[in-house]
């Protein structure tokens, strides 16, 4: 199926399995493309489970540039602008605190991260944990109990060691009234319900006035399946989980490959051969 010729204003890009390399870096080629889609006035939206500070960080000499959806559509920024945010209810959020507790009590190995707007926040700091915390949190807090944090909590996050889709069923009730998604092999995400990438993106659409024509988003996993709905040009990368390649209209080289910084060379530049 050939591109169509858009009038390319606005792309989301998942970070993990997506932008990253396998080492889990920016490739090089991003940044002189990142000038290239300023210049011709095209929105750049890192859009990630990851925290505000975190992907501000890893974007550092293009903050002007950009627009980021965070916290798994959460919380969305451009420059000093909150676009949108979705706290949860701090009496949940308490239970939820509590229920995980008592989880890993019963033999699991859970860490848990309290993600707020100020910052994300750790009780457990170990030596196995607080890596992969810190790995995707640049404000990290380590306190003496998650039920004292006082900030607007916009996701509870949870590191399983093992699994975490075989820990997912066990707050499958939760999905009654929130959102409980698992964001990665090891990482499972609970966020008020209807908030994800896909609601964030359109919430950007209507601040930005940039249409789902306009639009081209490229993703891997579950967590981004609903962005998917959101712009006419869908890419899931070639490494992407089966959903995510039925969802997506297009496919893209996988992230080792560079995918999403060669496909969006060939919508800038007219190619029509995009990966079936």
């Amino acid at each position: 199926m050939p591109f169509p010729s858009p009038d390319l204003r606005l792309i989301a890009v998942d970070m993990d399995g997506t932008l990253l390399d396998g080492h889990g870096r920016i490739p090089d080629a991003l940044w002189p493309l990142l000038d290239r889609l300023h210049a011709d006035g095209i929105r750049f939206a890192p859009a990630s489970g990851r925290q505000l500070a975190t992907l501000q960080r890893a974007f550092a000499e293009h903050l002007d540039d950009m627009v980021f959806i965070a916290e798994n559509g959460a919380y969305v920024v451009e420059g000093d602008t909150e676009i949108s945010s979705d706290a949860m209810d701090a009496a949940f959020t308490a239970s939820l605190v509590t229920r995980l507790r008592a989880l890993a009590a019963e033999g699991r190995d859970l860490g848990v991260v309290v993600c707020g707007k100020r910052s994300a926040y750790i009780e457990r700091a170990d030596d196995a944990f607080l890596p992969e915390a810190a790995k995707y949190y640049a404000r990290l807090e380590t306190v003496p109990d998650l039920l004292s944090v006082d900030d607007q909590i916009l996701k509870v996050a949870i590191f399983d060691f093992a699994d975490a889709a075989a820990t997912a069923p066990a707050l499958a009730d939760l999905r009654a009234t929130h959102q409980v998604v698992v964001s990665g092999e090891h990482w499972i995400d609970v966020m008020n319900q209807g908030v994800n990438k896909g609601v964030a993106l359109r919430r950007l659409q209507a601040a930005t006035g940039i249409t789902p024509a306009q639009t081209a988003v490229f993703g891997d996993y579950l967590n981004d399946l609903e962005m998917m709905d959101a712009a006419s040009l869908s890419f899931a990368m070639a490494n992407a989980h089966p959903e995510v390649v039925a969802r997506a209209r297009y496919g893209a080289p996988s992230n080792l490959e560079h995918g999403v910084i060669t496909t969006i060379e060939k919508l800038l530049d007219g190619v029509p051969d995009p990966v079936a």
